[in-house]
């Protein structure tokens, strides 16, 4: 096999991934929330590389089928997923374009993670709502619907939204 064809491959299968969603957040991929880490090829065919956003994150082993499945349906499988815990999944992670699609979805996305935010004891800062982008918010709740989402309300269009939890 040559370096192209590899290279094709690899490619091939990044390509793909971008189409896989997150269970839980549907209107992102996998890619766009950065749990794709690498996508490589051996002698055994495609390895993929995932970083979970976090240790007791319930869909871990779906989404490692949906791969699987994903590139199999490809013609690129069978793949072999592997789980890299360090470095730890960041919500830093999170495309662009994976940004833009939670606040369209109505969840706001995560700022960047400052030192404090990385500590137990940091507090919310104001979170400007999805729908309006009015920063007069509040938070209801620390959880949301998962435990990487709080629940807050917006005091000038009265929605209720989540945020999704800078990590």
């Amino acid at each position: 096999m040559t370096a192209t064809a590899i290279t094709d491959r690899v490619q091939s299968a990044w390509d793909v991934l971008q189409g896989v969603p997150d269970p839980e957040l549907p209107m992102v991929s996998l890619c766009d929330l950065g749990i794709v880490r690498e996508v490589l090829e051996d002698a055994a065919g495609i390895h993929v590389v995932l970083t979970p956003t976090y240790s007791g994150c319930p869909a871990t082993e779906d989404i490692a089928a949906a791969v699987r499945d994903a590139l199999q349906a490809a013609g690129l499988g069978p793949a072999r997923v592997t789980q890299q815990w360090a470095p730890a999944w960041t919500t830093d992670w999170i495309s662009a374009q994976g940004r833009q699609r939670l606040q369209q979805a109505g969840i706001a996305p995560p700022g960047p993670v400052s030192t404090e935010e990385r500590t137990m004891f940091w507090r919310p800062r104001a979170i400007a709502c999805p729908r309006c982008n009015s920063a007069d918010t509040e938070l209801l709740s620390a959880f949301g619907s998962t435990a990487c989402k709080a629940l807050h309300r917006c005091r000038a269009c009265r929605e209720p939204f989540e945020h999704f939890k800078p990590l």
